[in-house]
């Protein structure tokens, strides 16, 4: 398989797992163990791995059972070595778990993943998010 396949397989694989809260255990399969994160977003500003990151994605589960993805751009850089990710997460706070109690509103929210590869696995991620105007949605901040 040529070598923007994998990348772009490997990254759809871990976008998916990610998104729909798998966690870490799942995740993991497709990063490098040390992946780091970085995100210019206050909701993040401690979240410094990648393995950090998809077990806070999975903590979303629980305020927000619904939370599901819609791809709107995934593009190879051969030259970059990255995978680009675009989209937006859809969610309500339905349940316990959030900042306060379920508010019952719901959020969509457009994000991108860059993911750097190193071989055939990620080795970091940055993620583009406006977590101010999500948390005002939500009912959050």
């Amino acid at each position: 398989m040529p070598a923007t396949a994998t990348m772009k397989d490997t990254a759809m694989q871990f976008f998916d797992a990610c998104e729909t809260s798998k966690g870490w255990d799942v995740c993991k399969q497709y990063c490098h163990p040390d992946a780091t994160f970085s995100a210019q977003a206050d909701a993040l500003a401690d979240v410094k791995t990648l393995e950090t990151y998809t077990e806070w994605m999975k903590g979303m589960a629980a305020p927000a059972p619904d939370g599901r993805y819609e791809i709107l751009s995934f593009a190879v850089d051969e030259e970059r070595n990255n995978v680009t990710g675009c989209g937006v997460f859809h969610a309500t706070h339905t349940h316990e778990g959030g900042p306060v109690p379920p508010t019952g509103k719901s959020v969509a929210a457009n994000y991108a993943y860059i993911m750097q590869f190193k071989g055939d696995k990620i080795s970091h991620m940055t993620k583009i998010w406006n977590d101010g105007h999500s948390l005002r949605e939500l009912g959050w901040a």
